[in-house]
């Protein structure tokens, strides 16, 4: 038994936090989200890709800077949970 009160899992995955965040800021950098979440840029890079080849996030450009875009109204992905959409999730985590 450890002396770290924190449990060792998370009710939600890096996707899900690197979602949150990409809602909460659409314009932040991989730097600024790994920070946030406490993941490295590189992870926040593969999830970034992960979520926009599955149609959950788009990418622009706006200058030098690139923009993420959450799509609020795709299922989730488990069967269980799939009558459900991500804009669901950001109303609980964005309010």
């Amino acid at each position: 038994m450890t002396d770290d009160p924190r449990p060792s899992w998370t009710f939600l995955t890096n996707h899900g936090h690197v979602l949150l965040a990409v809602a909460a800021d659409p314009d932040a950098r991989v730097e600024e989200i790994a920070a946030r979440i406490g993941i490295t840029p590189r992870a926040v890079l593969a999830i970034l890709r992960d979520l926009e080849e599955a149609n959950y996030v788009t990418r622009s450009r706006r200058g030098r800077r690139t923009h993420y875009e959450v799509q609020p109204h795709r299922p989730f992905r488990h069967p269980s949970t799939a009558h459900r959409e991500v804009d669901d999730l950001l109303a609980i985590f964005t309010r």
